[in-house]
C-alpha cells in the first residue's frame, strides 16, 4: 500500500499514506465543499503527506491541474440517463471515463479514497476501491438535505450508490449531527463520526465600526441559503435609514434577489455585491453590526466561523447543523428564518443593542479558537489510521 516515509521525531520512521480527495467539486468553483477540501488538502500535506485532489471535469473531459501546490486531477464522470441519446452518450464516454481513473489510480498509487459530496466522483472512487481495494472514507457535506437541485430525491442511481458506498466504507464522516441522521434514515448508516469544519485561524482582521452601520450576509445565491427570507426580515425590521445590509456572493438567484429588492422598496439600502475574496470577506464582517446566515437547511455553515473570526455577532438559521455547535444566546442567536416577525425582531434587538453585540462578538471570539484546521486535520489522520491504511513504524 503506497506511503511516504516520515520522521515520527523519535528516530523511527511513520509510513504516511498517500490520500485522494475526491471532491464533487473544486477550483474554479467556490463554496463551502471546495474550500474544506482545499484546506484539507494543505493541511496533509504540512503534515508530511502526498495528496491529490480528483474532481470531476463539467466538461467532461480531463485535465490536470495544480491549485496551491497540490496536483488537481479533473475526471470525466458520465453516469447513465433514461433518453436514448444520454444512454448512447454514456455507452460511448463510459469506458474512456473508466481508464482515466484508473489511470489516475495507477499514476498516484493512493493508500486512502477520501470522498467529498458523493455525487458522480463517489460512484467512480466506489468503482475504484473495488478494482485496487483501498480504504474509503466517506464525508457527507449535506449533500442529501441541503442540495438546491435536490439531485437525491431525483436520482435513484445516486440514492442506491450512496447505500452502496455506505455499506462498504471503512468510515463515515460527517460535519454535523444533522447529516449523520439522515444518512441513518435514509441510507444505511449505522455509524458515524462528525468532524466539523474549519476555518484559517491564520487570517487576522482587526474588529472596527463601519461609517454606515451594516448588516453582512455571505453565500452562493440559491434557493436553499434564504437571503430571500432575510430580504423580507430585513424590510420588516424597520431599522433606521442608514442601516444597509450587504450580500455577498453570486449564483442563479440573483435576478431573483434583485428584483425582490426593488418590490421591497429597499433600492440602494441593499447592496448584491458578488462574489468577494477570502480577504474582503474577512474585512466586510468585521465591520458589520452583525453576520446573518438565513439557510432554510444548513448542513453546517462555514460563514458562521468566519463571522466569529472577524469577531462579528452572530444570527443564524435553526435549521440544520448550527444547533450542533451554535449556543443561542451566548454565541449567537438562532433563528427560524422563515418566521419574519421573529427574525426581524432579532435583527432590530441587535441593531439597538451595542451591548449585546459585544457579548456575542467576545463569545465568537473565544470559540472559534475550536475550529482551527490543524485540529481537524488531525482528527482526519486519526480515522485514516484506523482504516489501517497507516505502514508501522519502521
Amino acid at each position: 500500500m503506497s506511503a511516504e516515509p516520515h520522521s515520527d521525531g523519535e528516530g523511527g520512521v511513520r509510513a504516511l499514506p498517500r490520500i485522494a480527495l475526491i471532491s464533487s467539486s473544486f477550483a474554479p468553483a467556490v463554496g463551502g465543499v471546495e474550500e474544506a477540501v482545499r484546506q484539507l488538502a494543505n493541511g496533509l500535506r504540512s503534515n508530511g503527506h502526498s495528496v491529490e485532489v480528483w474532481t470531476v471535469d463539467r466538461d467532461g473531459s480531463s485535465a490536470v491541474g495544480d491549485v496551491d501546490g497540490i496536483t488537481v486531477r479533473y475526471l470525466p464522470a458520465p453516469l447513465p440517463a433514461r433518453s436514448l441519446g444520454s444512454a448512447a452518450h454514456f455507452a460511448r464516454a463510459a469506458p474512456s471515463a473508466w481508464r482515466e481513473w484508473k489511470r489516475a489510480f495507477r499514476t498516484f498509487q493512493p493508500a486512502i479514497l477520501h470522498v467529498h459530496c458523493f455525487g458522480p466522483n463517489g460512484l467512480y472512487a466506489l468503482a475504484v476501491r473495488r478494482r485496487f481495494g483501498r480504504p474509503l472514507v466517506l464525508t457527507s457535506h449535506g449533500e442529501t438535505i441541503a442540495d438546491d437541485g435536490g439531485v437525491f430525491g431525483r436520482s435513484a442511481l445516486l440514492r442506491r450508490g450512496l447505500r452502496r458506498a455506505i455499506a462498504r466504507t471503512d468510515a463515515v464522516t460527517a460535519p454535523s449531527d444533522v447529516v449523520l441522521e439522515d444518512l441513518i434514515a435514509h441510507y444505511g448508516l449505522r455509524r458515524g463520526v462528525v468532524i466539523p469544519n474549519g476555518v484559517d485561524l491564520t487570517v487576522t482582521v482587526e474588529r472596527r465600526s463601519e461609517e454606515q452601520p451594516t448588516l453582512v450576509a455571505v453565500g452562493r445565491l440559491g434557493h436553499m441559503k434564504g437571503f430571500d427570507l432575510l430580504l423580507r426580515a430585513f424590510a420588516a425590521a424597520e431599522l433606521e435609514p442608514e442601516v444597509r445590509l450587504v450580500i455577498g456572493g453570486d449564483g442563479p438567484e440573483r435576478g431573483s434577489l434583485e428584483s425582490l429588492v426593488a418590490s421591497l422598496g429597499l433600492g440602494a439600502r441593499v447592496e448584491l455585491r458578488g462574489w468577494m475574496p477570502a480577504a474582503e470577506v474577512a474585512e466586510v464582517m468585521a465591520g458589520a453590526l452583525a453576520v446573518v446566515v438565513p439557510s432554510r437547511m444548513e448542513a453546517f455553515g462555514i460563514v458562521a466561523l468566519e463571522a466569529w473570526r472577524s469577531a462579528a455577532p452572530l444570527v443564524m438559521t435553526d435549521r440544520g447543523g448550527a444547533r450542533s455547535f451554535v449556543h443561542d444566546g451566548v454565541d449567537g442567536i438562532l433563528i427560524d428564518p422563515e418566521d419574519t416577525e421573529r427574525f426581524a425582531a432579532v435583527l432590530r434587538r441587535l441593531v439597538d443593542d451595542p451591548a449585546l453585540r459585544r457579548r456575542l462578538s467576545d463569545a465568537g471570539t473565544i470559540r472559534v479558537r475550536d475550529f482551527g484546521w490543524d485540529g481537524i486535520v488531525a482528527r482526519y489522520e486519526d480515522l485514516y489510521a484506523r482504516t489501517g491504511a497507516v505502514g508501522e513504524d519502521r
